[in-house]
């Protein structure tokens, strides 16, 4: 081999492995804000964001980096009080029509009633696999830590390190997986009466505004898409590369569906009265 292509090939390792160990902690190094003006702002030194929402704008930023495969943490604190007819997005995306998504989204609701956390998985721009999920905590008073672990196996949703949520790779039953689209990580707080509480029966009261929501302590361990080729190493060491649950971890993720799951698609006999998706029989 060439000394230029033994160069060349070193320079590629170093460049995965510092790729995969990308670990990020600012938010004016790390996001952009994209929409809301002064309703977004990024304070104490770039270790907390905050969007608000109120009768003229919500709000929104999304990441610098595009990733493909990877661990993505973010500490949320969700809008306290009545937060009904609110919707607060957090997730990840590609773009256009074919678009692959991992979503969690938090659906407001009146003072004391509980908030719904809905995940949602799209690939090549098809969605409607939603899950529907209860907390065990007041996700208002504190943040709380919601991650995602994407990696070619699996995609696991995770609430303060409890899986709630498995999405596996079943291209071998036809079912496209996300694994060619790099994706750039999104959040929003917006204006969603329309269908966010009760089904649109109950609707924003904007006598509460401004409604806000904060976040700290992002980070990404994962990799950075450099615009051509993937930087993921399929000899990947990194823990989250080959992650999937081990026997405690099914355990909580039984508990959390016994106890507080309240929608799963691959449940719904009416949507689907012809059989149910392929992958819901592996995605329990």
């Amino acid at each position: 081999m060439k000394m230029w292509r033994l160069f060349a090939f070193a320079f590629v390792i170093v460049a995965v492995f510092l790729s995969l160990s990308s670990v990020s902690a600012n938010f004016y190094q790390d996001f952009d804000i994209t929409w809301g003006n002064d309703h977004a702002k990024i304070l104490d030194d770039g270790q907390l964001l905050q969007l608000s929402l109120d009768n003229t704008s919500g709000s929104g930023f999304q990441s610098k980096n595009e990733y493909l495969f990877g661990q993505i943490d973010m500490q949320i604190k969700l809008v306290p009080g009545n937060s009904a007819g609110t919707v607060t997005a957090y997730y990840l995306s590609s773009q256009g029509s074919t678009h692959d998504e991992i979503d969690f989204e938090f659906l407001g609701n009146l003072s004391g009633d509980p908030y719904i956390v809905h995940t949602n998985v799209f690939t090549q721009g098809q969605g409607k696999r939603e899950q529907q999920f209860y907390v065990w905590f007041d996700p208002t008073a504190d943040f709380h830590t919601y991650s995602v672990i994407w990696n070619p196996q699996q995609i696991i949703f995770y609430v303060d390190g409890t899986p709630i949520r498995i999405f596996r790779n079943n291209t071998d039953l036809g079912v496209p997986y996300p694994n060619q689209q790099a994706m750039r990580i999104y959040s929003s707080l917006w204006n969603a009466d329309d269908w966010a509480t009760r089904g649109g029966l109950v609707k924003i009261d904007w006598t509460k505004a401004p409604f806000n929501a904060s976040y700290s302590n992002f980070s990404a361990n994962a990799c950075v898409w450099n615009g051509s080729a993937s930087s993921c190493s399929a000899n990947s060491n990194q823990s989250w590369w080959n992650q999937g649950l081990d026997s405690s971890q099914r355990e909580k993720l039984a508990w959390v569906r016994k106890n507080y799951m309240i929608y799963d698609y691959c449940a719904d006999s009416t949507r689907f009265p012809q059989g149910f998706p392929p992958e819901c029989a592996r995605n329990s």
